[in-house]
């Protein structure tokens, strides 16, 4: 097996909506309270329900050399295409040697917890708005490239019923979720509010996509801590989530659900692991926890779904794991992204691996997780590295030099940026 042979699907991706996308979603007599693009103190931002929202592009920073990075951009023209256009995604993709992805939205937040504020019918109008325009425009701009995942209204039982019921018809089999809804102000895991969505998900085979920072935050120590510091936490930061989702009543009840721990990285799963299952051989007996006769691992390896960007770490341990519920991703447009070099930081990884493990991480449990078949549609021949990059040879990958942006609009780039400046500059309109 050589580097172009790889055959690589991302599991989590994220697209920045563009100007019109809701506009267009919306319901004729309701067009007047889509949410816009307006101009603020020379910065693009949303404005829904008479509240702005300040950032749009959630360091979308994608082709920028890294000395220019910072939180986000201020503005559409500031960011690569392939953010906001999912023709010139297609394009990006290729010349990564890329064949598919999963994409998390931006404005309505990772699991459309912005959306969370408005809980009334217009909050449901929004997330219809939202996952119409990211099916039938974002994903069906490039048939067998895009895996679409939907947002739910899930402060109304009833309504997040009929969104789940509405795309299962359409063959949407993944779903964004906070990765703990008690945090983001519903009910936990463990309540039976949720029975109802978790039935339907189970009978329609559709993956719960928890990722970090949706529910659980990733905690800053202090506000001197360098952005450094929190950086390095936040895949990590799931963690308490994970073990809430691994005790959880649910998996005896609904065979089929699965859910995956988005940009959570695999590094520190054996040793969670084998916590997960110390602290049940010791206390089990007076905290009553049942795994009906198994270890939590056992659960854990058969229902959650691990992801990672470059973990050598993680890789190195698949056998502590489970290679048949790992995959990877590419977080493109985010400042963790490799690209447009993904094969070469993940080859390394990988090429001293069993030829069918390779393709279970990069692509095979992917689409058998997510019911994907790009291959049916493309011709498996038509999705490697090799062949996507003859595709995208002529797209310009060089790095964008001073596009600007509030870090080098208002942040001296020589002193050490800290945690506490980067939260006033992401909750300042």
């Amino acid at each position: 097996m050589e580097l172009n042979d790889l055959v690589l699907i991302s599991v989590d991706d994220h697209n920045v909506e563009p100007p019109e996308a809701f506009v267009r979603h919306y319901p004729l007599a309701h067009k007047a309270e889509a949410p816009r693009i307006v101009d603020k103190n020379g910065k693009d931002v949303w404005e829904f329900q008479g509240r702005i929202f300040p950032t749009i592009g959630t360091n979308a920073v994608v082709g920028r050399p890294r000395s220019e990075y910072g939180m986000e951009p201020d503005r559409f023209d500031q960011m690569r295409p392939g953010t906001f256009d999912p023709n010139a995604r297609i394009a990006d993709m290729n010349a990564n040697g890329m064949l598919a992805a999963i994409n998390f939205p931006t404005f309505p937040s990772f699991a459309g917890n912005t959306f969370f504020n408005f809980q009334d019918a217009a909050g449901v109008r929004v997330v219809r708005a939202y996952n119409d325009w990211h099916v039938d425009e974002w994903c069906a701009a490039g048939p067998g490239r895009f895996i679409p995942m939907i947002i739910l209204p899930i402060w109304d039982m009833t309504e997040t019923l009929a969104e789940i019921r509405r795309w299962a018809a359409r063959g949407v089999h993944a779903v964004a979720f906070p990765d703990n809804p008690s945090r983001a102000g519903f009910p936990s895991i463990h309540d039976p509010y949720w029975d109802p969505m978790w039935t339907l998900l189970d009978e329609n085979r559709m993956v719960l996509n928890c990722h970090i920072g949706t529910g659980s935050k990733a905690e800053h120590a202090s506000d001197d801590s360098p952005i450094d510091a929190w950086i390095t936490t936040m895949p990590m930061s799931i963690a308490n989530s994970a073990a809430d989702w691994l005790h959880a009543p649910m998996w005896k009840k609904y065979p089929n659900l699965r859910m995956a721990l988005s940009e959570g990285g695999i590094g520190w799963i054996p040793y969670f692991l084998e916590r997960a299952d110390f602290t049940h051989e010791h206390h089990h007996e007076w905290t009553h926890t049942d795994f009906g006769g198994r270890k939590p691992s056992d659960l854990f390896k058969e229902r959650i779904i691990t992801c990672f960007i470059d973990d050598r770490v993680g890789l190195e341990m698949v056998h502590h794991m489970n290679p048949d519920m790992i995959m990877w991703e590419c977080d493109y447009p985010h400042s963790d992204t490799l690209w447009p070099n993904c094969p070469e930081y993940l080859w390394p990884s990988v090429k001293d691996m069993p030829r069918e493990m390779v393709d279970k991480i990069t692509h095979l449990n992917a689409m058998r997780e997510f019911s994907f078949d790009p291959f049916a549609i493309l011709g498996r021949e038509n999705c490697t590295v090799g062949h996507l990059r003859k595709l995208g040879k002529d797209v310009d990958v060089s790095p964008r030099h001073q596009l600007g942006g509030r870090k080098t609009d208002s942040m001296d780039e020589r002193k050490v940026v800290t945690s506490g400046e980067i939260i006033r500059m992401l909750t300042s309109a």
